[in-house]
Formats: structure tokens, sequence, C-alpha cells
């Protein structure tokens, strides 16, 4: 089993690189594109189905500064591949350099159980939760610039700011009444 570190190389100057996985593809080539369309900062966005990554192209592919796991919340496989994609990553990519961004969070056939299941994912992983609205050039918009804060962070663009001290302040809590059925 490979696992992806975030320290095995060095990082590319004046460069970020972010890591979307998302098990259908609904999504992530709307939200890549949105992110190349900013110019602030020179990225390079890579597109995963799952992890582990291939072995062929190890030695070419850049320094990952930024994993987003894609959920799509109308999806029972969105959730089961990210969750066993999570076993791919090393410990230290949990030190601020993970986030989940879930899809289709409004949508009426959504089971509440699958929302509280992302989040209590990402609040024991203690990872930013982020809710994207996917049907509009908008909301792809929107998602593409927190992801961006974010990167620039994880990345170390921010000057006196940390991926860590970011996880910190942005990551999922889960209340303490999540057991009990709620969000009527």
């Amino acid at each position: 089993m490979s696992l992806l570190k975030p320290f095995s190389k060095l990082p590319t100057l004046n460069t970020a690189s972010i890591l979307l996985v998302e098990s259908e593809e609904q999504f992530q080539q709307s939200l890549a594109d949105a992110l190349l369309e900013e110019t602030a900062v020179t990225m390079n966005v890579r597109l995963a189905k799952s992890l582990p990554l291939p072995k062929e192209n190890e030695e070419s592919r850049p320094r990952i500064d930024l994993v987003v796991f894609i959920i799509n919340l109308t999806s029972e496989l969105s959730f089961q591949s990210a969750e066993a994609s999570l076993k791919h990553l090393d410990s230290g990519y949990f030190l601020g350099k993970v986030c989940f961004l879930v899809i289709n969070a409004r949508n009426a056939s959504v089971p509440i159980e699958r929302l509280d299941a992302v989040r209590r994912l990402a609040a024991s992983l203690h990872c930013p939760l982020l809710f994207a609205e996917d049907q509009t050039p908008d909301g792809v918009t929107n998602a593409a610039e927190r992801l961006l804060t974010i990167l620039k962070v994880a990345a170390g663009r921010v000057p006196m700011a940390t991926a860590l001290y970011l996880s910190n302040l942005t990551r999922c809590t889960v209340p303490p009444d999540i057991d009990q059925p709620s969000f009527d």
C-alpha cells in the first residue's frame, strides 16, 4: 500500500498543488477549471477518482499541498470512496492539508444520516468541512475561492499563517446532540 506523504518532496517555487478526489467526477472538472482561472497563484491541479495514486508517474508528480475530498451527498458510493481513500494518506496530511467539500447538501432526497456521517468524519479528523453549490457557476466560483484561501495557507504562501493554525480555526465540530434526530 502506497501512502501519499506531504513532505516527501520539496515544494516548487511560487507554486501550490491541490489534489481533488471525487469518485464520480461530476463537480471535479468544473472546480478545477475555476481554480485554474485564478491568476494570483501559480498552481497545479491534480484530479483523482480515489487514492492511492498510481506509482508509474510518482517521480514527476509535484508535492501535493492540499487534498480535497469532494463528497456528493446524493451518492453513498461517494462517501464510501472518500472514507476508503483516507487510508492512503500519511498522518502528516491531517495537520491542515486535508479538507472535505460537500455538494448536494440541499437536495431533499439526501438522508440526514449521511450528512451526519460526513460531519462526524470531518470532526474526527479535525478537518475543515465546506459546502458548495454545484449547479450554478457562482457556486463553483465561490467554492474555488474558499479552496484557494485554504490552499495558499497550506502551501505556505501566506506569511505568519500555518496550515495547522487555519485547520484549528476552520475545523468541523460535532455538537453533542448529533446522535439525536436533528435538523427538523
